[in-house]
């Protein structure tokens, strides 16, 4: 895990999961909206509020993949971001019993940021990692644009998929952050590191 001391302390870390924590935290969830919500967040860089209000009529097949439209209420607009076949069939089977237009997790923003706490503490005490701690949902959506960046999507898609307003925005917030699984890379390039 790398982690960052947020600029405004009110706030405490900003972290980034590598794979093998994101598979943690995904075992981590203690029912399966909180897991489909934290892949959500993670495979699909929606923010807490989107999580909560995906519903089946929001997932689409195009010419590009499965891609999620997402309404929101920050950017005040539509955008679409790519989702994984597993993510949008668990969605699409959720609306199987709840109807096209019901959102999937079914929860409130606050209960979904819960999800989130209760699991990562659950992994601090599991693992002895008092950081997982510390984790919000906004480190999932975090962890999902660098990790774009680190398999070399171009950085206009990610703020676009992402629903960042410009290059400068995005370049802000993640300017210098590195997943754990691109700073491994990099490493093992190096024999005495």
């Amino acid at each position: 895990m790398f982690f960052q001391k947020h600029d405004d302390d009110e706030y405490g870390y900003k972290m980034w999961l590598s794979e093998d924590e994101v598979g943690d935290l995904l075992d981590a969830a203690h029912s399966s909206k909180c897991r489909l919500a934290f892949q959500l967040g993670v495979r699909c860089g929606l923010r807490s509020d989107e999580i909560v209000r995906i519903a089946p009529k929001d997932v689409k097949r195009t010419e590009a993949g499965w891609m999620l439209r997402v309404d929101s209420a920050k950017t005040d607009g539509v955008r679409q971001t790519p989702a994984p076949e597993v993510v949008a069939g668990m969605i699409q089977a959720y609306g199987e019993s709840g109807g096209a237009t019901e959102p999937v997790i079914g929860v409130t923003t606050r209960t979904s940021r819960n999800c989130v706490k209760r699991a990562g503490e659950t992994l601090a005490n599991e693992t002895d990692d008092e950081m997982w701690a510390h984790l919000s949902p906004h480190d999932l959506r975090r962890t999902w644009a660098t990790a774009l960046k680190a398999e070399d999507v171009e950085s206009l898609i990610v703020c676009d998929w992402g629903g960042w307003s410009n290059l400068e925005t995005f370049l802000e917030h993640y300017r210098g952050a590195f997943s754990p699984d691109a700073q491994r890379q990099q490493r093992e390039k190096v024999a005495w590191l």
